[in-house]
């Protein structure tokens, strides 16, 4: 995932480093594909990649925001020409990663995203999605970032002029009523005290333009979440908090730290306090809505058939086993989608770099 995309002044090496793991993880979410592209093709546009490959890096590494901006055109420039060329869409930029490129799982189009920095108080994401089309021609719809005049980015439906901007790293696809939703992880290095994670879904209308967010997240209001009606969803923590985000196949669901203040005088308003602590909660896909998990791993001691004369221990047991939590009226009920297994619960060790 692409984390702290800053100069080398700011953030040395270690940012270039964090941004690579991030382009690997996109990488290999995103490679396989049917590549119905001539050879002269891939060398046309091998040979544009090339010219813009040292503007990709030079858009994050240089210490001076002109210098930045100046190659974050040219890169651009170039890299809407290479997409230009015929059946780009199955050419993969293996060389540029400094940018995210995510196929979606059906390959109906693919987005690509970064991040543009000015100075850690402006953080600016750039992107756009790239539409497969029959006969290889071009269809790109540019992203342009609207989060710096948003004073609630969870208030509507936006179209591609009014995106709120995220460097994706996941795209979730689900199914309900014969429709498509693509549900997309993304990171913000936001400013210099706090980072957000979103979960945006992404659909598309009658006529092929991107619609994202919408009433997708059915969760109580506390003073953690944005709050209802919410049409994405927002993890905000402070800057250093490492805190996980992520799509988990085997439970099928959107797994995500459950946050709390580090202050002796908790407020949780105070985003610049917030890191993980240590529990999960989980968002669970329920026809067409993200429905939200409070306590993701939960246990309880089994005391039957404890026995300390025969060294008998109390053996864990998930909570409610067997049993559907009740639902209020009108609420979808869903059955609990994992059973609880020590295995899979996430070591604090892990976190030794941010995850995702």
């Amino acid at each position: 995932m692409y984390i702290n995309f800053q100069t080398c002044n700011l953030v040395g090496n270690t940012s270039f480093m964090k941004i690579a793991t991030l382009v690997s993880f996109v990488f290999f979410a995103s490679a396989s594909h049917a590549q119905p592209i001539t050879s002269a093709q891939e060398k046309e546009i091998k040979k544009i990649e090339l010219s813009i490959k040292d503007d990709s890096r030079k858009m994050i590494m240089q210490e001076e925001a002109i210098d930045r901006y100046i190659s974050d055109s040219i890169f651009t420039k170039g890299l809407v020409r290479a997409l230009r060329v015929t059946n780009s869409f199955y050419y993969p930029f293996d060389s540029i990663n400094t940018i995210s490129k995510l196929y979606a799982p059906d390959s109906t189009f693919r987005i690509f995203t970064w991040q543009l920095v000015k100075d850690q108080a402006s953080i600016r994401q750039k992107g756009a999605i790239q539409m497969r089309t029959a006969d290889g021609s071009l269809k790109l719809i540019p992203l342009f970032d609207n989060s710096d005049d948003s004073k609630r980015p969870v208030d509507s439906v936006r179209n591609n002029q009014r995106w709120i901007g995220a460097i994706y790293y996941k795209i979730i696809l689900k199914t309900f009523n014969n429709k498509n939703y693509y549900t997309l992880l993304g990171f913000d290095e936001n400013d210099e005290v706090t980072n957000k994670k979103w979960i945006e879904v992404l659909t598309f209308d009658d006529k092929g333009n991107p619609q994202f967010g919408g009433r997708y997240f059915q969760y109580p209001n506390d003073e953690l979440k944005p709050p209802q009606p919410a049409f994405r969803f927002c993890l905000e923590y402070k800057k250093d908090g490492r805190a996980r985000m992520n799509y988990d196949p085997e439970l099928d669901a959107i797994v995500f730290d459950h946050l709390i203040s580090e202050s002796k005088t908790p407020d949780a308003s105070k985003r610049e306090t917030l890191i993980p602590d240590g529990d999960y909660e989980a968002f669970k896909w329920n026809e067409g809505r993200w429905i939200h998990i409070n306590k993701l791993f939960d246990y309880k001691a089994d005391m039957q058939g404890v026995d300390p004369m025969k060294g008998n221990p109390p053996v864990p047991a998930p909570l409610n086993e067997g049993k559907e939590k009740p639902t209020k009226k009108g609420q979808p009920s869903i059955k609990s989608p994992y059973e609880v297994d020590d295995k899979r619960k996430p070591s604090k060790e892990e976190r030794k770099s941010e995850n995702y």
